[in-house]
């Protein structure tokens, strides 16, 4: 896309870099005067990429209420099978012989409506946060950040109650305070944290050969293991053999969390089982890891994030993601040697991002994930959600549940998988749907003027401006090819 302005530039910025312009500032002007040096102010602020809000929990807490509401529904299903067994059955009344105070106990349908589960409304609290933040930030870029991180090290709350009840806290504590940090201290924090740990199975992990793993008759489980190697640090095609995936399996062995009984440590945190770990020395990628304990997963991990592959990796996922399907490979290359040089500084990759002249120049080819286009949709009509019920529903038709990826690959972020006519069909009933709830509230000449400024074409200016009513108008803005790719 050829850029004929400043403010055009800034529509450039915005979109590929960030979650678009917010409707109701003059984003788009602060972006356009020096686009580069916007988003790096974005980086100096510090503490930009945590989410830190009084009412939410944090892992051990959200996982040590959800162990206490497990008790209270097994205590109540106990009590219940013994007042089954000792009362004896009484016959129901009639409709016409129910007595008045039978009447007082029937509960009506708004008392039989039972509140989510608690995983659930933990999940609901953080969605609400998360978008809130993505809704005000300025530029965006770091919020970006965090959903490339957050996708590239992805849990599942499909999974169930401890993944489902922890996945707003993994991203705002394995995820965020690194966005801007290290990849090794990434690398470690999601490996040890439990949503990671239950979602790819390691909490049920043993050494064969360790004190538990013999007891029990438990086996490896290697999951973890060769999504790290796999997804996580070298990549496809890198080098590492089946054994090396069996060896780290080995090695991070023991890698679990206190559960309610607390019997290895607090409920709910992190803990080293040594009765799991298998015993001994372990090679990996051709460097043998002396026996011992936590440590040695350490130094594992340690050395898969400073490799020259997870580097190639990284680099070329990043780029994929902001710049084109099949980025540059000059971007990519520079990317790489930021990465090594820095031994995984992911701020100084970012960047290296930002300073580099193939992300600026390349076509507009990337469409926006149903994630993003709802977000920039949130922003252009200036309203800050309060319910996440708004972003969580449109999210699940649009076949991109938070935090619920297909696979532990997350999600894809090629063109390819969102630019379906299926796809594109629920784009349209959800840009219809946004209209239809703001009514006349919004005038989208103006609006367009906000968020595409010159960008926007004769035809879609023409569409906007022409259409029969303002809500028509607003759903013809938000399906403009301008507003749906970056």
């Amino acid at each position: 896309m050829a850029v004929d302005s400043k403010r055009a530039s800034g529509f450039l910025a915005l979109s590929r870099f960030g979650y678009g312009a917010r409707g109701s500032s003059d984003d788009l002007a602060r972006a356009a005067s020096d686009p580069r040096a916007f988003f790096k102010a974005e980086l100096a602020t510090p503490d930009i990429a945590l989410l830190q809000r009084p009412t939410l929990p944090t892992t051990k807490t959200a996982l040590q209420t959800l162990y206490a509401e497990q008790e209270r529904i097994q205590l109540a299903r106990q009590e219940k099978k013994a007042n089954e067994a000792t009362e004896p059955a009484r016959p129901a009344p009639s409709g016409e012989a129910m007595s008045a105070t039978d009447a007082q106990k029937t509960p009506d349908a708004k008392a039989m409506k039972a509140e989510p589960p608690v995983p659930q409304q933990l999940f609901r609290a953080d969605a609400l946060a998360r978008f809130q933040t993505i809704a005000a930030a300025e530029a965006g870029f770091v919020e970006r950040l965090v959903q490339f991180w957050s996708n590239h090290f992805c849990i599942s709350a499909a999974k169930g109650g401890p993944v489902r009840a922890t996945a707003g806290c993994f991203e705002r504590e394995a995820i965020r305070p690194h966005v801007l940090g290290r990849f090794a201290d990434m690398l470690r924090a999601v490996t040890s944290h439990p949503a990671m740990l239950v979602y790819l199975d390691n909490a049920q992990s043993f050494g064969p050969g360790s004190v538990a793993g013999q007891r029990r008759k438990s086996g490896l489980n290697e999951n973890l293991a060769r999504e790290i190697l796999e997804l996580h640090t070298l990549g496809v095609g890198s080098g590492y053999t089946q054994a090396d995936v069996t060896s780290l399996a080995r090695i991070l062995t023991g890698w679990t969390f206190a559960g309610r009984e607390g019997r290895i440590g607090e409920p709910g945190q992190f803990a080293f089982f040594p009765n799991g770990h298998e015993p001994g020395d372990h090679r990996l990628l051709g460097k043998l890891y002396q026996a011992g304990g936590v440590e040695q997963g350490e130094a594992a991990l340690a050395d898969l994030a400073r490799h020259p592959a997870t580097a190639r990796h990284v680099a070329r996922k990043l780029a994929q993601h902001f710049v084109a399907d099949e980025p540059p490979q000059e971007l990519v290359d520079r990317l790489a040697r930021t990465f090594g040089k820095s031994v995984g500084d992911l701020k100084a990759v970012a960047l290296t991002l930002l300073d580099s002249d193939e992300a600026w120049s390349s076509e507009r080819s990337k469409i926006r994930s149903p994630q993003e286009f709802l977000m920039a949709a949130v922003r252009a009509v200036s309203r800050v959600p309060e319910d996440p019920g708004l972003i969580l529903g449109p999210l699940n038709v649009l076949g991109m549940p938070l935090w619920q990826p297909p696979g532990p690959n997350g999600w894809p972020d090629t063109v390819a998988a969102w630019a379906t006519p299926k796809g594109m069909k629920s784009r349209l009933d959800i840009s219809a749907a946004i209209a239809a709830r703001l009514k006349e509230s919004i005038h989208p000449g103006e609006l367009l003027d906000a968020t595409l400024g010159e960008v926007a074409s004769r035809e879609t200016r023409q569409a906007v401006t022409r259409a029969e009513s303002r809500q028509q108008g607003l759903a013809l803005l938000l399906m403009s090819p301008e507003f749906q790719w970056r």
